[in-house]
C-alpha cells in the first residue's frame, strides 16, 4: 500500500507534551516524527533503549545529553545523531520560540 504525508502537517506551536507520531513500522525498523515546543526529558531522566536510533533534525533547535559527555550537543536543523543501543542519552532542551520537528529511525 503507498501512503504519502507531510513531515510538517499539524506541527503545532505550543504542546502540552512532546507529539510522537509513528510513520512507519516495519520489520527492524519504526519510524517516528516527533514534535517538541519546549519540552526536555525530566530531570534525572535517561533514555537507554535496547536498539540503536537514528535521529535527525529538521526544524527549531535542540540540546541532546550523552551521559559521560561534558555537555549537551547542540543541534539544528539538518544535524543528525545515530546513537548506538545502550547509549545513555536524554533531551537536556528543546526550542520553546519554534516548534523542533524531529524524525527518529529505530531500527535493528
Amino acid at each position: 500500500m503507498i501512503s504519502t504525508g507531510n513531515l510538517f502537517a499539524d506541527v503545532s506551536q505550543d504542546l502540552h507534551t512532546e507529539q510522537v507520531s509513528e510513520l512507519l513500522v516495519a520489520p527492524n525498523v519504526r519510524i517516528e516524527r516527533i514534535v517538541s515546543t519546549g519540552q526536555a526529558s525530566a530531570p534525572g531522566f535517561w533514555y537507554e533503549q535496547d536498539g540503536p536510533e537514528w535521529v535527525i533534525l529538521l526544524s527549531g533547535s535542540a540540546g541532546l545529553e550523552f551521559d559521560g559527555e561534558a555537555a549537551p550537543r547542540r543541534l539544528v536543523p539538518g544535524d543528525y545523531v545515530n546513537i548506538p543501543a545502550r547509549a545513555r542519552h536524554r533531551v537536556a532542551w528543546t526550542d520553546a520560540q519554534e516548534a523542533t520537528v524531529w524524525l527518529a529511525v529505530h531500527y535493528r
